[in-house]
This record gives structure tokens, C-alpha cells and sequence, in this order.
């Protein structure tokens, strides 16, 4: 276990894709010597230990570098029980030392070109740039805050790609028309209504046409799901398709586990030029959630924060990630998922702003059935000013059985408390039973200062969401 990483490493060290000198290897070789030691170093190229409190982020099964997952726990990582989930441990530190606010900066995905090599070079160049060794003289002696700041702006040049620059500012989109219907019903303050259909496990739309002839006259829109957990589906972009086929709006899942830079804006292009406004970007459920045999657990080559980074940029600035203009720009409205019982409220809310600063413009909830434990999510999240820039749908779920129920259980970043298992077990019809809690729930989660909408999440039984909504007064 590396000294100052209090989990350890996921996998073997990256290599680099070109030749090096002897005198390059030779120095990559005693910086993953040393920093392999005390922080698990990975050699990825562009290192955060000043960002994220000393612990390298790159311990994550993920390899997430904004944040924990919404799977996360603070007993230990979902994908890894025999370990602590490192992002927990970052937060813990930097809280220690007075550095949270520094984990609110969007933090850039790897640079291929230079993963497998040491970041010491760059270090040495900007170290020149600003006056070498005299500089770092007069650093040493200035005053604490002055010190300070400037060693922060010189690791943040290093790790702040030019083609990046990512910052812990808000990036709001200029004011313009709404591009979707969800965007107009959240534009003028009106409560949004959601739903999410299960894409078949099939070549066969004739089922899933079915569900979205039950819902269309019910909801603003419909999400389909991305590969969720980590299970092969029909794709959410052929799902989306089908949906405005239908006459009915979709919401393009994307999950950031199956795609590559260049894929995911090649795919987002696509989206839009068939008329898919919505995209809710997620990171994924990791691939040990699967089915066996696995496929490979590495590839994340971005999180769901870079992905709302880069398609904002996109859409706003009409440039790719490699600052290419983009003639036609893609029209989207972008969304988030929120995760109420992941973490701890104070570090999910801190993960939502910097969703919201990064580009989304909505944010659908995972599941609720702990009703005061999301009472306390929306109050850290209101502590952050996060409600009144980023409307928030809670996600609703009707369970069909104790069984369903115990095995949702399982879920991460899902909790059900023992108070809705008894209810279901004391009663010879749980379904009916599960209908009622569900109106209740939808009930009090409607009253919540703060919240725009609800999301149902009625997984395989999308056939009980017009009675919900209609029983509840939603519509």
C-alpha cells in the first residue's frame, strides 16, 4: 500500500506510445520509483496530488478525477469492497486542511500523448518561465497568502491544458430559445414530469413502442437507459429515435463508461442532427455489474463532468476538444443525474454544483424512498445555491414486490429503508401496497421548496405511471 494513499493501486502503471531517451526513461523510472511508493503513482502524465489532497484520484477502479461516483459509500468502494473509496478519502483530507473549495475545479481527462511519461518536464518549463529557481526563492519568502497563491496558479498552469482550462467558475448557456420541450416547461417555472422506459433486450421495438404510446400523453419527455448495469441493450440513441418517430420527446442517456472523446462527439452531433435535443450525461455503472465474462474495466477515458465540459464547449463556443470549429453546432439541452445517497450530503452537493458549473442544465435524481434523507440532500444542496440554477427532478419508483425491493436494495446509490420492506411484507397485495406508498411519497416530495419535477423510474412497469400521475394530481 502506497505511504500516502490510503487505497491501493487498481491496476499496473500506463506505458508510453513512443520511444524515449535514456535519459527520459531514467528519470520516469525513479519518479514512478518514488512517487509510485508514496502515492500508488500511475504515471498518467498530468498529475492532481496538489489538486486532490496528496491522494492520487487515479486509485479509483473509475478512474475518476472529479469526484466520487454516485455508487459511492463511505464504507468503502462499490467495485472494490476490500478497499476505501479514495474520492471519500480526498474529501476527508481536504476538508482537514481547509482545501475543499480546490476540488470545485473542473479537472481535464488524461492526455494520451503523455501518459506512461513523467509530468517533472513540464514542471521544469513553467518553473522557467516564471523566473526559476529566484522565483522559487521569493515564493519561499513572501507572505502565507501570497505564498499560497502562487503555488496554486503554478501546479494549476501544469495541469490546465490549453485545450482544456477547465475552472470552478459557472458557465451558464447565453440566453436563447428553448431547443426542447422539457427546456420550455423548465423555462416557465412549470412542474416537469419524466419517465424512463427500459430498452428491450432486443432487436424488437414493438414493445417498447407500447410503452411510449402509454406514456406519451402523460409526460414531457422520456429517458432511455445506457447499458444500466452494465447489461447490453437496445441503444439509447436507436431508443430515441424510435421515441420521435412516435411523436414523443426523448432523453438521450449517455454513459460516459462506453465512449471515447472522439466517439462521444461524434455521437452527440448525430444526435442532433436527427433531432434529439435532450442528453442527460452519466458516468456508467462499472462493468463488474455486468454479466460475465467481463469486458475490460479501464475504459473511462472521461467522466460525466468533462462530458458535460466538452458538450457545453461544443454547443456554446461551436468548437471540438481539439478547438476545431464546428461549422453547425450541436442544439442540446443538458442534464445530470444526482445521486442524493451516494456520499455524504456536504460532498454530493459539492458534486452537483460542479456538475452545474460545468454545463448541465438539469438534474434528475437517482431513486427516493428515503424521504429525509433527501429532505437533508436538497438542504446541502440549497447551502450551495444549487436549486435556483439547476432544476432538479426527483427520481420516483414504484416496487412490484418485497423481492424487487431487496434486489433494488443491491443497487448502488440506492436506499430503502426497512420501514417500506415491512410495509410490503405485511400485506398479501404488495403491488397495490406499493402504489399507495408511492402516492404518498410523491405527495410530500411535490411540497419541497426547491423542487421542479419528478422523474419515474418504473423499471418495467412503465404501465402504473399514468395512474400515478393521475392519482397524485400531477396532471
Amino acid at each position: 500500500m502506497p505511504g500516502f494513499t490510503p487505497a491501493r493501486r487498481w491496476q499496473q502503471a500506463y506505458y508510453p506510445f513512443k520511444n524515449r531517451t535514456t535519459g527520459q526513461k531514467i528519470e520516469e523510472a525513479i519518479e514512478r520509483a518514488v512517487k509510485g511508493a508514496l502515492f500508488g503513482c500511475r504515471m498518467c502524465g498530468n498529475c492532481l496530488l496538489q489538486e486532490t489532497a496528496l491522494i492520487c484520484p487515479m486509485e479509483c477502479p473509475k478512474g475518476l478525477r472529479n469526484g466520487p461516483c454516485g455508487g459511492s459509500t463511505p464504507e468503502h468502494c462499490y467495485v472494490d469492497e476490500t478497499r476505501p473509496c479514495v474520492w471519500y478519502k480526498i474529501y476527508e483530507r481536504a476538508e482537514k486542511y481547509g482545501r475543499l473549495d480546490v476540488l470545485m475545479e473542473v479537472l481535464p481527462p488524461l492526455d494520451w500523448d503523455k501518459v506512461g511519461t513523467s509530468p517533472w518536464p513540464d514542471g521544469w518549463k513553467n518553473l522557467k518561465k516564471h523566473g526559476g529557481l529566484a522565483a522559487v526563492w521569493r515564493g519561499v519568502s513572501a507572505p502565507t497568502a501570497e505564498r499560497k497563491e502562487k503555488w496554486d496558479r503554478f501546479f494549476k498552469e501544469i495541469r490546465q491544458p490549453d485545450w482544456w482550462q477547465g475552472d470552478d467558475q459557472p458557465h451558464p448557456a447565453p440566453l436563447h430559445a428553448p431547443v426542447s420541450r422539457l427546456e420550455q416547461v423548465l423555462m416557465e417555472g412549470k412542474f416537469a414530469i419524466t419517465a424512463e422506459a427500459a430498452p428491450p433486450l432486443s432487436a424488437n421495438a414493438d414493445d417498447l413502442i407500447k410503452k411510449l404510446d402509454l406514456l406519451k400523453d402523460w409526460v414531457d419527455a422520456v429517458n432511455f437507459t445506457d447499458n444500466p448495469s452494465s447489461t447490453p441493450r437496445m441503444s439509447s440513441l436507436a431508443c430515441s429515435l424510435v421515441a420521435l418517430q412516435q411523436g414523443v420527446e426523448p432523453v438521450l442517456q449517455i454513459a460516459a463508461r462506453d465512449r471515447t472523446r472522439m466517439g462521444l462527439q461524434g455521437e452527440v452531433l448525430g444526435a442532433s442532427a436527427l433531432g434529439i435535443r435532450n442528453i442527460l450525461c452519466l458516468t456508467g455503472d462499472h462493468p463488474r455489474l455486468g454479466p460475465a465474462p467481463n469486458g475490460r474495466m479501464d475504459i473511462w477515458d472521461l467522466d460525466a463532468i468533462q462530458m458535460l465540459w466538452l458538450l457545453r464547449r461544443m454547443r456554446d463556443e461551436g468548437q471540438f476538444l481539439d478547438c476545431r470549429e464546428i461549422k453547425c453546432a450541436p442544439q442540446v439541452f443538458l442534464g445530470a443525474a444526482g445521486s442524493p445517497y451516494a456520499s455524504k450530503p456536504f460532498i454530493q452537493a459539492m458534486r452537483e454544483e460542479k456538475k452545474a458549473n460545468a454545463g448541465a442544465q438539469f438534474m434528475q435524481t437517482n431513486l427516493v424512498f428515503d424521504f429525509e434523507g433527501f429532505e437533508r440532500y436538497l438542504e446541502a444542496l440549497e447551502a450551495r445555491g444549487v436549486p435556483s440554477r439547476l432544476p432538479i427532478l426527483a427520481g420516483i419508483s414504484p416496487v412490484r414486490s418485497v423481492k424487487a425491493a431487496l434486489a433494488m436494495r443491491q443497487v448502488p446509490g440506492v436506499r430503502i429503508p426497512d420501514s417500506v420492506i415491512n410495509r410490503l411484507e405485511a400485506v398479501a397485495d404488495a403491488k397495490e401496497e406499493s402504489v399507495q406508498m408511492t402516492l404518498e411519497l410523491i405527495d410530500k416530495v411535490k411540497r419541497l421548496p426547491g423542487l421542479r419535477g419528478i422523474h419515474f423510474m418504473a423499471v418495467g412497469w412503465e404501465s402504473i405511471v399514468p395512474r400515478l400521475i393521475q392519482e397524485s394530481g400531477l396532471r
